[in-house]
Formats: C-alpha cells, structure tokens, sequence
C-alpha cells in the first residue's frame, strides 16, 4: 500500500537540481565517502558487508511506533464487530471522517486521505476483511485473527506482518514511479491494437518497470552498505545527490554533463519511492525540497543554490534529499537481499565458534569485519583462557598461518596482563615467539629471553607475508615493515639469511621487496634472494 506518486509528471526532464551544482561542495557536505560505498566494477559480484541487527523485540517495537503501520493496527480494531463498506470494500467518504474523528487522524481531507491509506494497507495486510451483507444488505468489514496475533504483542507476528507492509509499498512505489501519462497512452492505444502490438507496448511497460525497479534496488544497497561502514550517525546519511551520483557515475570517472543531467533525473525517480518507504518505516528521508522544481521556468539557478564554484552548508544540501535506512530498514533489506540469493552475513556470526573457527572464518571470507567479530568473541570471555585458545588457533605453517597470526595479535592486543601466563607458555614455540615476544614487550614485561636469530628471521618473513597478504606490496603496512628491516640489517647479510628460511611464503615476500624497495641496491638484492629461494624450493620438491 502506498500513497498517490508524488513525482512530478509535468515537471521537466533538466529541472535546476544538482546538475546545476558541483558535486563535491553540494553532495560532500555530509554524508560517507562515496568511493567506501559503490564500486561500479563490482556489480556482477556483488559483496554484501555485514551488518548488526537490534534484537528482533525491539525491531517489533520499532514496527509498532510506525505510523502508518499502527493506524492500519488501530484502524483495523475500530471496524469492531463490522462496519459497512462500498462494492469495492472501501470505507467511503462519511466512515473515513468518522474513522479520522475516533482515531484522531486529522480532520477533513487530511483525516480522510489518512484513514483511506491506513485501510488500504489493513486490507493488504489482511486485518480485515469483507464479511457477509448486514441487515439492510450492505457490505461489512470486520477484524480477522491476524489482527489478534498483532494486539497480543506477539513480536514474530509483528515483524511479519510489517515485513509484509514493506514488501507491499515496496512493489507499489516502483508501479507509481512509472509515468501516469504513458501508463494512460499505453492503456488507450492497446485498445485499437491488434494482439502483436499490444504485447510489445506491454513489454516495454514491463522493460520500463525493472528499470525503476533495479534503480531502488541499487540505491537501498548504497545505503544498507553506508549503515555498514558507517562509524555515526551522520555517515550513515546519504545526501540524495551522492546516492543519485554513485548510480551513474563509473566508478573513478568525473562527471559529464550528460551525467549530471542523468543523476538529476534518477534524484526526481528516486525521490517520491524513497518517500513512500520512509512512510513504512524503512527510511529516514528528508525529500527534495518542492522548491527547487521550477516548473514555470522562471527561476534563475542561482535562486535555489549555488553556482559551481560556491560554498554550500549542511542545510543547502539537505534541501537536495536526505536518505537513511533506519534499523528497521536494515533489518529488511537484509530480507530482501537473501530473498534474491546474496549472502548477507552478521555482525558476530563468526564469533560464535572457537577461536580456530574464528581465526579462519576471517581469513576466508570476503565480507566480514575482522575488528568486529574479534570483539564480539572475547565479549564475556576470561582473558587467560581466551588467549591461550586464540594462540594455539593460530599455530601452522600453512598458507594463512601468517593471516591467522595477525588477527591473532590484534585480539591478544584487546587483553589485559591476566593474560600473560598464555603468552609466556609460547615462547619456545618458533611459530608464535616471535608475537608474544611482541604482546610482552608491549607491556614492559622484562623477565624473559629473547628468542634466537633463526625464530626472529621466521617471523619476520612471517610478519611480512601477514601485510603482503592483507595489504599487498603497495599498501603502507608492507612498505613501512619491508623499509624499516633493510634500515636495521645489511641488506645482503639480512637477504643471504632470510632465502633460507622455511616458510610457505619466503619467495613471495622476498620478490615483493626486489620489486617494491625504493633503495635499488636493497632491492637487487632482495631479488637475488628471491631467486635463490625458488631455486631450493624447486630442488627439494624434485
């Protein structure tokens, strides 16, 4: 159930809207970064971050406090042991008044348009129903046991059925998006069309349908994923130019001028289908202030913002549409997303194991937040247990023994001394001395021995195969440890020492450093290395 389209369908196509503006002073007044939030290159494999849930009760009662949704609750309980309705099951004009009076909706137009939408979705919802003719052979509504489940406060019931609001405005914004004008066209020239053409015009109907359809699609998940990286509130609110912008523009491409007019044109779909979701609680949306639209043509840009080179404030901005999706709003189009056969993962779903179904959970998904998940499992956990567990998953000199490691090393970061006892059981371990020689260390421990020469050099490759793999050659981790080593060793001493080492990722770190060293005689040297690691591994495999 949704409310009359409010797009403007006598509005024209280059409305002074952002295409008038610079993007980056009008959109970039607020909101996230857009690059964390849409990579163009990436659409045929989508990657869903993960998100947090509020426990489903809350959800409930965040559902409950959605006006729309509880005026179709209350609206459904006043029907009572019936009321009459029209041959179309509508209330008609004298019970809609009369429903805004008890209800106290609002009074004339406003109270009915109110109750007439509330209805709309009771029926939707199936709170009501049409029962048989009364005494004077009029048609009567009367509550039915859904409405039950929902006033006994049952919190799956709730969720379910405001899921099914959500779905219901979500099929019917797309549907009032289309233009009225050419739905009209396309119904009265059907009329005289033979059988062919009219199911081509209805093709291109259907065609035009997916369109706006996808273009939701795609901006729910910019803004899903906004409420993922987001690290307040404010950044998970999209300025409806940035969200209109991350769909049109390529990703890493500025905007033409043929773009801007694009992305003008996708905030004026956008606008009216966000405000009906919003209206069913999946959003927070400020819209597109009516006075930017200059239908008459008379308005200068300069009336309703900036030129390209002016300064725009937060309040300017926001008169271009604000989107946020509410936790509600998460909550579905999470439901959406699986429904459509994305994995959608939890904020904690890795944290539920051990600490060996953690440490490798990470390291084999492509949509987690390490941090996180390391957070969530030590959560009531004691420290002295927690770390000698996370050390012994983090054992093997397998191909993600150094990733293991490092995620290893950052929870042990997040423990107190108590843990300490687990740190010292390891350091005659050669895999793991080298990380709680760190974790000591760190803390100003003293009374310890230093691992030797061989256990160091391990763990440096170890170390740096951890960056390599997280980062790659390029990123600062890796370029800063990869620096740092060559300034405190010989290069050809260290180099000569480190091509014998036996770990699974010797040759690639050293070829990383022959690559990527800005000393060119370190790196010479470095690949030299290289070549005489890949030799032995080559020999010994033989």
């Amino acid at each position: 159930m949704a409310g009359p389209s409010r797009k403007k369908s006598g509005a024209p196509a280059g409305v002074p809207l952002p295409a008038d503006m610079d993007l980056d002073t009008l959109y970039g007044a607020s909101g996230a970064d857009p690059e964390e939030l849409f990579d163009e290159e990436e659409e045929e494999l989508i990657i869903v971050p993960p998100v947090r849930l509020l426990p489903r009760e809350e959800l409930a009662a965040a559902a409950l406090r959605v006006p729309l949704f509880e005026q179709a609750i209350r609206l459904a309980g006043w029907v009572g042991a019936g009321r009459p309705v029209d041959e179309f099951g509508e209330l008609g004009r004298e019970q809609e008044e009369l429903a805004a009076a008890e209800l106290e909706l609002g009074a004339g137009d406003e109270g009915a348009l109110a109750v007439a939408r509330a209805w709309t979705l009771a029926l939707d919802l199936a709170l009501v129903e049409l029962g048989e003719p009364d005494s004077d052979g009029a048609d009567t509504a009367r509550p039915t046991a859904a409405l039950t489940a929902l006033s006994g406060g049952d919190p799956e019931a709730v969720l379910e059925a405001w899921q099914l609001a959500a779905d219901t405005v979500a099929d019917v914004v797309v549907e009032a998006d289309l233009d009225p004008n050419e739905l009209q066209a396309l119904e009265e020239a059907s009329e005289g069309r033979d059988e062919e053409e009219s199911e081509a015009m209805y093709e291109r109907l259907e065609a035009a349908r997916e369109q706006a359809s996808g273009l939701l699609d795609d901006a729910l998940q910019v803004l899903y994923e906004a409420r993922a990286f987001a690290d307040t509130e404010a950044d998970e609110t999209v300025p409806l130019g940035v969200l209109a912008a991350l769909l049109v523009v390529p990703d890493g491409e500025e905007p033409t001028e043929e773009m801007l007019g694009d992305i003008t044109n996708v905030m004026v779909a956008l606008d009216p289908m966000l405000q009906d979701l919003a209206d069913i609680g999946v959003l927070d949306y400020r819209p597109i202030d009516p006075a930017l639209f200059d239908e008459s043509g008379d308005t200068a840009p300069e009336a309703v913002g900036p030129g390209l080179d002016g300064d725009v404030d937060e309040d300017e901005a926001a008169r271009f549409g604000l989107a946020r999706l509410t936790a509600l709003g998460v909550h579905q189009v999470r439901q959406w997303l699986l429904e459509e056969g994305y994995e959608a993962p939890l904020i904690g779903d890795l944290a539920r194991g051990t600490a060996a179904e953690l440490l490798e959970g990470i390291c084999e998904a492509v949509n987690v937040l390490p941090d996180e998940e390391i957070a969530e499992w030590l959560v009531d956990r004691e420290p002295l247990p927690a770390a000698a567990e996370l050390l012994a998953a983090a054992r093997g000199n397998d191909l993600t023994g150094p990733t293991r490691r490092l995620l290893c090393a950052a929870a042990l970061a997040r423990l107190d001394g108590a843990a300490e006892p687990a740190l010292r059981e390891v350091l005659a371990d050669p895999e793991l001395a080298g990380l709680a020689t760190t974790w000591l260390a760190g803390r100003g421990v003293e009374d310890f021995d230093l691992p030797g020469r061989p256990v160091m050099l391990w763990t440096m490759v170890d170390t740096l195969a951890a960056q390599l793999i997280e980062e790659g050659p390029e990123e600062s981790g890796f370029a800063a440890f990869m620096v740092q080593l060559s300034d405190e060793e010989k290069p050809a001493e260290l180099f000569a020492e480190l091509w014998r080492i036996e770990h699974p990722y010797t040759t690639a770190v050293l070829e990383a450093v022959g690559e990527r060293h800005p000393d060119k005689s370190t790196a010479k040297e470095a690949r030299k290395a290289a070549y005489k690691a890949r030799s032995r591994m080559g020999s010994q495999q033989q």
